[in-house]
C-alpha cells in the first residue's frame, strides 16, 4: 500500500470541519471584531455640576468595554469639558453592573489650569460646556451632551452668590458711607467749625483700596473655585508697604502737631509776659518824664527804658507773627475735594502724591485683570515690590518738610 500524500490529508480534514454540524466561517472573526470594538457612550449626567461637588455619570455598554478592554483600567477615567480631560480627577465610585461612575470635581495641580480656562472671565452664573468621559491620555467616549445639546456647568451657586454679593455690596456702601461721613479715610483731629469735614489722606486712602480689592477679589475665588489659601505672599509685601506708608505719614503729623503745639504754647506764655510789662515800663516812663527837673541819671533811665520797650515792643510783632504763621487756618482742616486732598499739600499739587496714587491705580487695575481671567491673586514680583516702596518711601521723605 502506497503512503497517503500529506496534502490530501490536509484537504480531508479541512472538509470534515467544513461539513461540521454548527459551524460558521464568517462568524468567529465577527464576533472577535464585535468585542474588540465596543463603543461606550455617556447617556446621562446627574448631580450638581459644579466645581467641588459630585456627579453620577452613566455610560452605555461601560460593562462590556471593561471586559473586553483589560488593559484599559477603568479606575483612570476622567471627565472631559469642552474636550479639556481634568488630569487625576478619577472616579470616586466605579458601578460596572449599573453602568455608571461617580466623580468628585475636584480643583487640584493637575487640572487648575484646565479649570481655569473654563471657569475664567465668567459673564454668567451658568456655561454649557460638552461633556464626557474618557482615559486621560485617549479619546474621550461618545456622549450625548455634544455642543448641540450640551451640559450647564455651575460657575458660581446662585445661593451663595447672591449671598456673598450682598454681603460686599454691604461692605463697599459702608466704606464709602464712612469715608465721607466720618475721619475712617481723612486726616485725623477735630472736626472743623461749622460742621465740615478733614481733607482726605492719602495713605488711608491707598490702604482702603487695597483692603477692599483684596477683599472682593477672595469672596469671588472663593465662590468659583473653593479655594481659602489664595493670597499670595506678595500681596502680604503691598498691604505691609500701604500699611507702613500710613503708620509713618501719621507719627510725622503727630510730631508735628506735637512740636507745633509746644511751640505755640511757649510762644504763647512768651507773648502774655510781654503785654504784661509793657505797660509797666510805659508806666515807669512816664513817672520819670513827670518830674519837672530831670537829671543826668533820670535822662539815662529814661532812655534805657524807652530802649527796652521798644525791644519788647519788637519781640511781640515777631512772636504775633510767629503765632498766626504756626496757627493753621481754618480752611487749612477742611476738605477741598477728594482728588485735591490726596494729590496737594499747603502748598499746591505735589508729583510724589501724584506718583504713589498713578502706581496704586495702575497696580489695581492688574490685580482685577488677574483675579477676573486667571481666578488667582497675582504674585507682583519683587521688583515691582520694590518700585511701590521707593514711591511709598519718596512720599514719606517729602512729608517731612510738607505743609499741611
Amino acid at each position: 500500500m502506497k503512503p497517503t500524500n500529506p496534502a490530501v490529508i490536509g484537504i480531508l480534514v479541512l472538509l470534515a470541519i467544513v461539513a461540521a454540524p454548527g459551524y460558521d466561517a464568517a462568524a468567529q472573526p465577527a464576533n472577535q471584531q464585535t468585542t474588540a470594538n465596543v463603543q461606550p457612550k455617556v447617556i446621562r449626567l446627574t448631580g450638581n455640576f459644579e466645581a467641588d461637588d459630585l456627579i453620577t455619570v452613566e455610560i452605555d455598554r461601560l460593562a462590556e468595554w471593561v471586559a473586553s478592554n483589560p488593559a484599559d483600567n477603568p479606575a483612570k477615567l476622567v471627565p472631559f469639558l469642552d474636550g479639556l480631560a481634568l488630569r487625576g480627577n478619577y472616579p470616586e465610585e466605579i458601578h460596572t453592573a449599573k453602568n455608571n461612575v461617580h466623580f468628585h470635581l475636584r480643583i487640584t495641580r493637575e487640572n487648575k489650569k484646565t479649570w481655569i480656562d473654563l471657569l475664567g472671565a465668567p459673564d454668567n452664573l451658568k456655561k454649557k460646556v460638552s461633556f464626557s468621559v474618557g482615559l486621560e491620555d485617549q479619546s474621550p467616549f461618545d456622549t450625548v451632551y455634544e455642543q448641540d445639546n450640551p451640559a450647564v456647568l455651575t460657575v458660581i451657586s446662585p445661593r451663595y452668590g447672591i449671598t456673598a454679593l450682598i454681603i460686599v455690596l454691604v461692605t463697599l456702601v459702608l466704606l464709602i458711607w464712612l469715608a465721607k461721613t466720618t475721619n475712617l479715610i481723612r486726616e485725623p483731629g477735630p472736626k472743623p467749625i461749622g460742621g465740615k469735614l478733614r481733607p482726605y489722606n492719602l495713605g488711608r486712602t491707598q490702604m482702603a483700596f487695597w483692603f477692599f480689592l483684596i477683599y472682593a477679589s477672595y469672596v469671588v475665588i472663593w465662590l468659583i473655585t473653593d479655594a481659602l489659601d489664595t493670597i499670595t505672599p506678595s500681596l502680604l509685601g503691598l498691604m505691609g508697604i500701604s500699611a507702613g506708608t500710613a503708620l509713618s505719614e501719621a507719627l510725622i503729623d503727630s510730631g508735628k502737631d506735637a512740636a507745633t503745639a509746644g511751640s505755640l504754647q511757649e510762644l504763647a506764655a512768651e507773648k502774655e509776659t510781654l503785654e504784661q510789662s509793657i505797660p509797666e515800663l510805659q508806666s515807669q516812663i512816664a513817672a520819670v518824664q513827670t518830674k519837672e527837673t530831670m537829671t543826668p541819671d533820670d535822662l539815662s533811665n529814661r532812655d534805657n527804658l524807652n530802649k527796652q520797650l521798644q525791644e519788647q515792643r519788637t519781640r511781640l510783632a515777631q512772636i504775633t507773627q510767629q503765632i498766626k504763621s504756626l496757627t493753621r487756618p481754618a480752611s487749612a482742616g477742611v476738605t477741598a475735594g477728594f482728588l485735591r486732598d490726596i494729590l496737594s499739600d499747603g502748598s499746591g499739587y505735589s508729583f510724589h502724591r501724584f506718583q504713589i496714587f498713578a502706581w496704586m491705580l495702575v497696580l489695581g487695575v492688574i490685580f482685577l485683570s488677574s483675579v477676573y481671567n486667571q481666578l488667582t491673586m497675582p504674585e507682583f514680583s519683587t521688583t515691582l515690590l520694590g518700585l511701590m516702596g521707593i514711591s511709598s518711601g519718596t512720599y514719606i521723605g517729602f512729608k517731612f518738610p510738607e505743609q499741611k
